[in-house]
């Protein structure tokens, strides 16, 4: 089950691919059975996930993104659009010795309730894109929807300031504009910045930040507002350009520089969705809503695994084994981080000493196809030879 599951959400290996190569090697595992064991280990790894879950939620800082999945639409005969919201718990960044893990949930829809409703009851620092589905997250209402929802916003938002400097870039790239050019120049400034002050202390981080990063970024603004100025309204330069300048990004793109636990770049939950993209291209779609929900708990499993450090499918091989025995209200101690799964040196040792016979037989199975043997046993001894075999033995000529 560990090698199905770690196959088909961590190497991105179809069940009916996976079936295809078990009946090359003489095992008939058909695509419906490895489907029942995907399902079973889903019900199996369910308070695990809810434990992910609670350690993600329990920091004070996130890193939010959404990617789409598609979804098998039977009734109309093709896929509708199903997304896959990732939720980033990783202070490495200044020096937290917390264990970095990812949170997948699964939504039919990307509207902004689903967000809402995954981070009902959190409060602290998110960093998103900018995305107008977060905005309820914020209370960045319209005027005309203040009155319906109104309340105090609950988290503070960080907007990730790769996504200005990768429109930036990208103009940069397509018109060959000395002004664009100029400002990714001076982003990557600010990127060095960051550089050198990553793993430091929050408050170290917050002086490096006050002392040379603010005053880089006050010039970058004043620039790119005389810039814009000069630029025809409509313009794709000029929205690059806007999209950085405009009041309501430009105070949560430098949020960083106020909180020193803040980064100015959401690529942590960025990399989390490479391996949906990777399964995606495989795969295709889910089945169904619930084969989406199935995904995201492999995916934060699998996701928090790799953040960890270990090998998913040693992770997934040693919670097997236990989970069933394990005491519920001890679920923590099977999370990715607090499990020791052996060397691949010991894991070989620990084999070996299960099966002392294994390594024996092995070498017994090469002997007999290299030497023609068709005994069972290779080392049995040859039978001891009778008298009168000896004394015809003696009696024999001797060889020319």
């Amino acid at each position: 089950m560990a090698h199905v599951v770690a196959s088909k959400y961590c190497l991105h290996q179809p069940l009916y691919r996976q079936s295809q190569v078990y009946g090359f090697a003489g095992l008939e595992l058909e695509r419906s059975l490895l489907a029942q064991w995907v399902r079973a280990s889903d019900r199996l790894l369910s308070p695990l996930v809810l434990a992910v879950r609670r350690h993600v939620l329990g920091g004070g800082h996130l890193h939010v993104d959404d990617t789409p999945l598609p979804v098998l639409d039977p009734r109309r005969g093709r896929t509708r659009a199903g997304y896959l919201w990732t939720y980033v718990r990783d202070e490495r960044t200044w020096g937290s010795t917390q264990p970095p893990a990812v949170w997948f949930e699964y939504s039919p829809g990307r509207g902004g309730e689903h967000p809402r409703r995954h981070l009902q009851g959190y409060q602290g620092v998110v960093h998103v894109d900018a995305y107008a589905g977060f905005n309820e997250l914020f209370g960045l209402f319209s005027h005309r929807e203040r009155k319906a929802r109104a309340g105090p916003a609950r988290l503070k938002r960080s907007l990730c300031f790769a996504h200005a400097t990768r429109k930036l870039y990208e103009m940069h790239l397509a018109l060959r504009s000395p002004i664009a050019a100029q400002a990714v120049e001076r982003i990557d400034v600010l990127y060095a910045i960051e550089r050198e002050i990553r793993g430091l202390d929050p408050e170290a981080r917050l002086r490096e930040r006050q002392a040379r990063s603010v005053p880089l970024l006050q010039e970058l603004h004043t620039w790119l507002t005389m810039q814009l100025a000069r630029l025809p309204a409509s313009s794709t330069l000029a929205k690059a350009i806007r999209y950085t300048v405009k009041p309501r990004h430009w105070p949560a793109l430098t949020y960083f520089c106020s909180v020193g636990r803040a980064d100015m770049y959401n690529n942590a939950a960025e990399r989390s969705l490479r391996d949906v993209a990777l399964g995606r291209r495989s795969y295709l779609f889910a089945g169904s809503d619930a084969g989406g929900e199935r995904a995201a708990s492999m995916y934060t499993l699998i996701g928090s695994c790799k953040l960890t450090g270990i090998d998913p499918e040693a992770y997934l091989r040693h919670v097997f084994e236990r989970i069933a025995d394990h005491p519920i209200n001890r679920i923590d101690e099977l999370l990715p981080w607090n499990v020791r799964l052996p060397s691949p040196t010991e894991a070989v040792r620990e084999v070996a000493l299960r099966h002392p016979h294994a390594r024996r037989s092995s070498r017994c199975r090469l002997r007999r196809q290299i030497s023609g043997r068709t005994s069972a046993n290779c080392w049995t001894k040859p039978a001891a030879t009778s008298a009168s075999d000896e004394c015809h033995r003696s009696k024999a000529p001797p060889s020319p």
